[in-house]
């Protein structure tokens, strides 16, 4: 592939800017007050004071939980154009406050029938539970509190993946016993109108949920045919895995997005793994380049050609559509080069406009150098290898050493793709040699 060959965009070309999908969320949002508005009874009696801060928190964390399910549906439009790392982290980060709004929603409730009452707590969580749907809506709250604790990251780095996700599925049970707790609200149930929308909102969401999560993924198996071709070492404790297909130009995966990969073999079949393409779609083959740091990993490196694979995707924001000046500096670190590896060739530009720099401990561990080298002299791009240590005297991500290989670093768009720690001294030289943040592109999977 030339420098000057066209880019196929993913399908549609439809994206939905993070700006939209927040203002989308926001209007949502001050939709509910209304709801909560209209109804509020302008009374300074204790027990009515608690009870419409219980409603408020409790349509709130209604329509927080909606959100949090849409925000992991994986809708193309929205993970093309917001990017999948920030829809986690804007999803963790609700996640909290969804829990916080539930967990007041029933304490104010609690506290306001027991002013109602005039008795005392013990007495009215006894009494409470006489309402409608109030065993569900407890069940519920304690299935999300359950899959908040397992997220959070002190837990979450000590269970299994497998765990973390069986438990994660639980969500999907909370919102439903939820949902049938709120249809019988004050607010929701005060008038059909509000029942139907209520409704037709969570119907939404479910559909959209289950297309994009079941539908499509046995879809495209069916539609693809993925096989294992062949793995081959590239250096030590680095796989590439060839896989074989069936039309895939019509998966539309761009260079720099990833796919969630589950290869149908022994100890393996169970996770859904996400790694990025290593190499653009050539004719009926797809290629990923993995780093064997955990047990899943390891196991990658021993499947057999023959092995089936289930990919969905393509997902990531990292792509050629978010290019916003002419020069691109690409950096890469470790096994972080394998999306920025099809960026560097497929990315429209002549000489002197694409420039790569490679961060790795010492020669050994450039993965895809030779491709990276050909790449470069038919593009007639400059390539550059930073090596070394971390924490030695001399940085090779100082702002000063990076502006010696790039002498107009600040006139550059830059993709990044690398370890934490690498992607936020990256960052922060950058910023320090002149590039603005808006510049500067690449997803990280930390919240």
């Amino acid at each position: 592939m030339t420098a000057g060959m066209n880019i196929r965009p993913s399908r549609g070309c439809v994206r939905v800017s993070p700006r939209a999908l927040r203002n989308g969320l926001l209007l949502g949002a001050a939709a509910v007050l209304g709801l909560w508005a209209v109804r509020v009874d302008p009374s300074l009696r204790s027990d009515v004071l608690l009870t419409t801060a219980a409603r408020l928190c409790g349509l709130l964390g209604g329509y927080g939980i909606l959100v949090m399910l849409f925000l992991m549906a994986r809708v193309p439009a929205v993970e093309h154009g917001v990017g999948a790392d920030r829809l986690a982290r804007w999803h963790s980060l609700g996640g909290r406050y969804v829990l916080s709004l539930c967990i007041g929603h029933a304490l104010f409730a609690l506290c306001g029938y027991a002013a109602y009452t005039d008795s005392d707590l013990i007495t009215a969580t006894v009494g409470v539970h006489g309402y409608p749907a109030i065993a569900a809506a407890t069940a519920g709250t304690c299935l999300l509190l359950a899959v908040g604790v397992v997220s959070a990251r002190a837990v979450r780095s000590r269970v299994r993946h497998e765990s973390w996700r069986t438990v994660h599925l639980f969500t999907y049970l909370g919102a439903a016993l939820g949902f049938a707790h709120q249809l019988v609200g004050p607010d929701v149930s005060a008038t059909d109108a509000t029942v139907w929308l209520w409704s037709m909102l969570h119907a939404v969401v479910a559909v959209v949920l289950i297309w994009y999560r079941v539908v499509v993924p046995v879809r495209q198996a069916v539609r693809h045919r993925l096989r294992v071709v062949e793995v081959r070492d590239e250096v030590p404790g680095v796989v590439s895995v060839v896989i074989k297909g069936r039309r895939l130009e019509e998966l539309g995966a761009e260079s720099g997005q990833f796919l969630r990969w589950r290869f149908l073999g022994r100890r393996l079949w169970r996770t859904a793994l996400p790694f990025s393409l290593s190499r653009p779609v050539q004719d009926d083959t797809l290629r990923i380049t993995v780093k064997l740091v955990g047990d899943h990993t390891r196991r990658i490196r021993r499947l057999r050609p023959g092995t089936r694979v289930l990919a969905t995707g393509p997902f990531g924001a990292m792509t050629a559509h978010q290019r916003s000046r002419r020069r691109v500096l690409l950096l890469a670190g470790g096994v972080g080069i394998t999306p920025i590896r099809s960026l560097f060739e497929t990315l429209p530009g002549g000489p002197g406009q694409i420039s790569l720099l490679y961060r790795a401990a010492d020669e050994s561990q450039l993965v895809l150098r030779e491709e990276l080298e050909a790449i470069a002299a038919s593009r007639k791009a400059e390539l550059h290898y930073l090596l070394g240590r971390s924490g030695t005297s001399s940085d090779p991500l100082a702002p000063e050493a990076l502006r010696a290989l790039v002498p107009d670093l600040d006139r550059h768009a830059v993709f990044l793709c690398g370890p934490p720690g690498m992607t936020d001294a990256a960052t922060e030289s950058l910023m320090r040699a002149g590039i603005p943040k808006r510049h500067i592109h690449s997803e990280s999977f930390r919240f």
